[in-house]
């Protein structure tokens, strides 16, 4: 394991020429807002190596490889690990190349593990009994450093089979529109909308105590990312919809804090896009969504595709409302459905 400046030196002299790297990170977010990175482990040609992020003082020059123009990543679920690296290096990867994503294309789960791809392509079962191990430990052990690099062993072999037969069934090109979504800067930004429709009991508060609550939220997720704290740490959903509802009073400090937020820091969360709460289906558009259901199930076995690659159910609810096609617009979709 790379613990110190010299040893990051001399391995990246190693692997000044490689351009395609197989990439996995471990980190922690128990009691912080932004995840923190602890561990980064690269698979090469002839190379597994964990590289210590706690341990290293200067992680510049492995953000320059990282980061490089003509470098790809071979990663698998890669929107946690390239958002922990996102906080730390302010960048994203020029390529990637996602085996989750691209399983996906060739009739895989939607969401099929790494296990379940070494498994099925490279018979070889990994367990997952450190999936909880706390990462900012040290000294490691070494059955969890094996652990850690097993994460990223299988990923270039794994790509090669998921690549030759996506470039067979003509979906490479299909898979790679998929993954620009990784490489968008805005991908890695508090997604405001999730947020509000997963905070417990926003359903259920009346419209009278709507539009504080949403700002109770908005202003405890400003707190959370200014302390880095979980925002639960800050007020649970619990007793923010108490607030809101005025079943509970804010502290007077709090109080002050929310209120100063409100009248000046709430442009910054665009609050005119904020949820809307959305109103059953009608005869009409249940009877479209079956239409539509029916047509993606057909192209789903024409295909090969999962159906909710295809449009998921969110998606073919705005697609019934909005009678617009630009989901179904992005390139591969369009073929398919002949827009």
């Amino acid at each position: 394991m790379i613990k110190t400046n010299s040893q990051l030196s001399h391995y990246l002299d190693h692997i000044k020429d490689e351009t395609l790297l197989a990439i996995d990170t471990e980190f922690r977010r128990i009691d912080s807002y932004y995840p923190e990175l602890c561990l980064i482990q690269i698979a090469t040609k002839d190379k597994l190596e964990c590289i210590d992020v706690l341990s290293l003082d200067n992680l510049e020059p492995l953000f320059e490889k990282l980061y490089g123009n003509k470098v790809k990543w071979v990663v698998h679920s890669a929107r946690q690990d390239i958002e922990a690296l996102y906080y730390l290096s302010r960048r994203i990867p020029s390529k990637i190349f996602d085996t989750q994503i691209a399983a996906s294309f060739l009739n895989y789960p939607l969401q099929v593990s790494y296990q379940s791809l070494t498994k099925s392509i490279q018979n070889v079962l990994l367990e997952k009994k450190f999936t909880r191990f706390d990462w900012k430990k040290r000294p490691l052990p070494a059955d969890v450093l094996q652990y850690a690099l097993d994460d990223v062993k299988y990923l270039k072999p794994i790509y090669r089979k998921l690549s030759s037969e996506l470039i067979k069934f003509k979906k490479l090109e299909w898979a790679e529109e998929e993954f620009k979504f990784l490489l968008k800067k805005e991908t890695y930004a508090p997604n405001l909308k999730q947020i509000i429709k997963k905070t417990k009991g926003i359903s259920k508060i009346s419209s009278k105590h709507f539009d504080k609550a949403i700002n109770l939220i908005l202003w405890r997720e400003s707190i959370a990312m200014k302390k880095n704290k979980p925002r639960k740490w800050i007020i649970s959903d619990e007793k923010l919809i108490d607030y809101a509802a005025g079943i509970d009073k804010l502290t007077s400090d709090k109080l002050q804090e929310f209120e100063n937020f409100s009248s000046i820091e709430r442009k910054d969360f665009k609050y005119k896009d904020i949820i809307k709460i959305k109103k059953p289906l009608s005869k009409n558009e249940l009877i479209k969504k079956n239409e539509l259901k029916e047509q993606i199930n057909a192209l789903s076995i024409e295909h090969n595709l999962p159906t909710e690659l295809i449009c998921t159910s969110k998606n073919l609810v705005n697609l019934i409302r909005s009678n617009d096609l630009v989901i179904l617009n992005s390139s591969w979709r369009s073929k398919i459905f002949k827009i």
